[in-house]
């Protein structure tokens, strides 16, 4: 039965739950987890915003840059369906709940600790409608996932292979919420990779809040755990390994660089470094220097001449002066990242950045931005277009921005946009036809 509401229909018969991730592949690791445990409560599952009116909402927001992107979800949803209920989780933080306790009386906020261990949570939100305040993310580790079918995208597999950080880096909200470092036993890991090859993922996503130091907490590392995997798991299929932080990957790196010779892993490595200015990086308690990414960069450099790098960047720290800005500059223009997520600082409560000083004015802060900016978008472009008239193996991985266009994947984790609709998870050589700043041009041959 269906009933229209203010032009909208609501299927009677149907629980739908409408679920929508934020932020790292971490969290959105997350969120299709705990979409899997909606499912397996009895609702339906959708991950694109709704058309019709639907039961709920879980939306599973980051807050890592401040609360405007995640009140800017909620408040779509809100106002575009009242009175539906919905149920945020995520990097959730006290200041973003006493917000939304003051604006939004249908706005419920939990954790996927919670939903794993009281499971009747979703329906007391989604089908009792009585609105829960329990958050608490930090100290504990992912249950066996009640149905790994269900996934935002059939060919990619998202296995979060850790919990929780071990840097307390001065600007970072993240592990406030996501508490001390623990790693998934190697089994757990093994068994969800396999079932995801057996179900059809081509892709497999190893990410975490910080994957360098998995298995730190029981003496192995993320190089003998992708071993293992690589060992039991046969399979026409990618690797892609999460996030990792300079000072912990140097521990066993010449281990991973061996791991990495192996086919079925993504030649890319994201490598966070926030600034090329050493006071900085210490004013930031990142517990490692400038030269100790430019040695991992360039030995990973040595050995693959196609890598793809990723890192972060943060403009605006606190005490960041003109030089140790153009250090930044300087370090970007000599390692050439081709993905470079580039962050003006943003105060989060209960940091210790929160109360350093000097301020970096807002201003200055755009102005940074915007140059370092157009600097990294001239070596993406220029790291493209090394790839012309390059042929060989892609792996479709989604529809293209546009319309009619397919996005796939070379080895490097290069994403290379295909005129045509080309079926999700198959594998087609193409030559590259042309370079943008973001994506190579291919044709099939």
């Amino acid at each position: 039965m269906a009933l229209s509401l203010n032009g909208l229909y609501v299927d009677m018969d149907q629980k739908t739950i409408c679920v929508l991730s934020q932020g790292c592949a971490a969290n959105f690791g997350e969120g299709e987890r705990i979409a899997q445990w909606i499912h397996q409560a009895g609702y339906e599952v959708i991950f694109d915003f709704p058309s019709n009116v639907p039961s709920g909402f879980l939306l599973n927001v980051c807050t890592v840059k401040g609360n405007q992107s995640a009140i800017k979800l909620i408040q779509k949803a809100s106002e575009e369906f009242p009175n539906t209920p919905i149920l945020v989780v995520g990097c959730v933080l006290e200041d973003l709940i006493k917000e939304l306790d003051r604006f939004y009386s249908n706005v419920s906020c939990s954790s996927l600790k919670h939903i794993q261990e009281f499971p009747e949570v979703i329906s007391l939100v989604f089908s009792e409608k009585q609105k829960i305040q329990m958050v608490s993310n930090s100290k504990f580790l992912f249950q066996k996932s009640p149905d790994l079918s269900k996934r935002e995208n059939q060919s990619v597999g998202i296995v979060n292979i850790s919990q929780g950080c071990l840097n307390a880096c001065a600007f970072c909200s993240t592990h406030l919420v996501k508490g001390i470092h623990r790693s998934i036993p190697v089994e757990q890991i093994i068994e969800e990779v396999r079932f995801l090859v057996s179900d059809g993922a081509k892709e497999i996503l190893l990410t975490g809040q910080d994957t360098s130091c998995y298995g730190f907490d029981f003496e192995t590392n993320l190089a003998a755990l992708v071993r293992q995997i690589l060992e039991q798991v046969p399979g026409h299929y990618y690797l892609r390994l999460g996030m990792g932080n300079p000072r912990h990957l140097k521990k066993y790196f010449d281990e991973l660089l061996e791991v990495y010779e192996d086919d079925r892993i993504y030649k890319f490595i994201h490598l966070p470094i926030q600034s090329g200015s050493d006071s900085i990086l210490k004013a930031m308690r990142r517990q490692n220097n400038v030269m100790d990414y430019l040695n991992l960069v360039e030995s990973f450099k040595n050995k693959f001449s196609k890598l793809t790098l990723s890192t972060d960047i943060i403009v605006g720290f606190p005490g960041e002066t003109d030089d140790d800005f153009n250090s930044t500059v300087k370090l970007i223009e000599e390692t050439r990242p081709s993905l470079c997520n580039i962050t003006r600082f943003v105060a989060r409560p209960g940091t210790p950045a929160f109360e350093m000083s000097p301020k970096v004015p807002k201003a200055i802060q755009f102005e940074r931005s915007a140059a370092l900016s157009a600097v990294f978008q001239k070596i993406a472009l220029e790291n493209n277009q090394e790839w012309m008239d390059w042929k060989g193996e892609v792996l479709i991985e989604k529809e293209g921005f546009r319309k009619g266009t397919s996005i796939g994947r070379n080895f490097a984790y290069r994403p290379v946009a295909l005129k045509g609709n080309f079926p999700i998870g198959s594998f087609y050589d193409v030559k590259v036809k042309a370079a943008e700043t973001f994506a190579l041009i291919a044709e099939i041959i």
